[in-house]
C-alpha cells in the first residue's frame, strides 16, 4: 500500500474589486454570459467565459431542453465554442457564474463531473494549467 496526498491551494476574494484586472474582466464576462442562458425548467442561469493566453475572451451559457439530458452546461458550451472557433489557441482560464431571478447567487457553483473532464482535457491540449474562477456575490474562488 502507498499513502498519497492531494493538496489544493486557492485564493478566496470578497468581491470583484479585489481581482486583478484580467481576472475581473473574465469574471464579468461570465456574469454577462448568464444572460444567454436558456433555462426555462430550472430557472438557474449559468454563464462561463474562457480566456485564451492572448487575453481574448469567449463565453457560453447553459442551454436546457425538454428532452433531458439533451441540454448542455455553460462550461462545456464555452469550452466547446472556444475550441471549435479557435482550435489553435491555448485556453488559460475559465470563469463560471450563476444567477437566479436575475441576481448573482451568493456562493459560487462548481462544475459537474462531465464539465471537469472536459476542462481537464482542454488543459492537457493547451499544455498549461487552466485557472478556474468560481464567481459568487459573497465570495469568489
Amino acid at each position: 500500500m502507498t499513502n498519497k496526498e492531494i493538496k489544493i491551494a486557492y485564493k478566496e476574494y470578497d468581491s470583484l474589486d479585489q481581482l486583478e484586472q484580467y481576472d475581473r474582466e473574465l469574471a464579468e464576462a461570465a456574469i454577462q454570459a448568464t444572460e444567454g442562458s436558456y433555462a426555462p425548467y430550472s430557472k438557474f442561469n449559468v454563464g462561463a467565459a474562457v480566456m485564451f493566453t492572448d487575453g481574448e475572451i469567449v463565453s457560453g451559457a447553459n442551454q436546457e431542453n425538454a428532452a433531458y439530458p439533451s441540454g448542455l452546461c455553460a462550461e462545456r458550451t464555452a469550452l466547446f465554442y472556444a475550441s471549435a472557433s479557435r482550435p489553435n489557441k491555448k485556453m488559460a482560464a475559465l470563469a463560471i457564474a450563476a444567477c437566479q431571478n436575475g441576481e448573482l447567487i451568493q456562493s459560487p457553483v462548481t462544475p459537474c463531473g462531465a464539465c471537469r473532464q472536459v476542462m481537464a482535457q482542454y488543459q492537457t491540449k493547451s499544455g498549461i494549467p487552466m485557472q478556474i474562477l468560481l464567481i459568487g456575490k459573497k465570495k469568489i474562488l
